[in-house]
């Protein structure tokens, strides 16, 4: 009993520190106040690799601030955004579904947004010429707007993200390296819209990589997604790891160390 006790203590005290690096940071877009968190890198790097963190529909969740820790004991700093703001945050799906489908629909706004955070992470040490921008689910759909939008990012890498835009949108040259992560089984990304995406891709000559994983649906790296694959969303350890790997391979390709 003791023991088990000694263990739930060590285990919260070790969970406690590991948050406590993650540093929150308030910031505003118009006049709109965001709440951010930021996280430099445990390692030592003369090019300060940047890496812009944009979470899912609920925003900032534990997911994001795991991976967050995660990249920061490889050598990066990360900014995870706010995309909704005090005042706007969601608390249930169907708020999430309304907030992101807005920006979805207002791609501008989401630029906007994205752009934002993306300086906070400059402000912060990141080095402004040597960052990646990577996102989940909506996200996901967010680091293609930072494409879209041109804003100052060397790479995007995306999982499980939503990847259509208006077809009345001009799709322009992008020198972005892209890297995309999905789940061969995912059911909220119709096969029309990866058909158009990719055709995105060729039009603007871009450098891109499309990586499917086997059994996986939506939210395939969320351990909070539960494991019942026929709801559409679910975590898949063998997948989460995978695209976590093939994250870092991108990583080690597209920023200067």
């Amino acid at each position: 009993m003791k023991k088990s006790i000694i263990l739930i203590v060590v285990a919260t005290l070790f969970s406690t520190v590991m948050n406590a690096q993650l540093k929150p940071v308030k910031y505003a877009e118009g006049n709109q106040t965001l709440n951010g968190l930021f996280i430099k890198s445990a390692k030592k790097s003369a090019n300060n690799l940047g890496i812009l963190l944009l979470p899912a529909w609920l925003g900032i969740d534990n997911a994001s601030k795991g991976i967050a820790q995660e990249l920061s004991k490889l050598g990066y700093h990360v900014f995870i955004a706010d995309i909704y703001g005090e005042g706007n945050y969601p608390t249930n799906t169907g708020e999430a579904g309304k907030q992101a489908g807005f920006y979805k629909s207002n791609p501008e706004a989401y630029q906007k947004r994205i752009n934002a955070a993306l300086q906070e992470l400059i402000k912060s040490g990141a080095n402004a010429d040597n960052i990646v921008a990577i996102g989940y689910c909506f996200g996901g759909t967010g680091v293609l707007e930072a494409v879209r939008g041109h804003l100052n990012v060397k790479g995007v890498a995306s999982f499980h993200g939503g990847l259509g835009k208006d077809a009345a949108r001009k799709t322009e040259p992008t020198s972005v390296k892209i890297l995309i992560c999905h789940g061969a089984d995912d059911p909220f990304v119709p096969k029309e819209e990866i058909a158009s995406f990719q055709q995105e891709m060729r039009d603007a000559k871009a450098d891109w990589q499309m990586i499917y994983y086997a059994n996986s649906v939506h939210s395939f790296t969320n351990p909070e997604a539960g494991n019942d694959n026929s709801k559409g969303a679910a975590y898949n350890a063998v997948a989460a790891k995978r695209s976590f790997d093939h994250l870092q391979l991108f990583l080690n390709e597209v920023l200067k160390k």
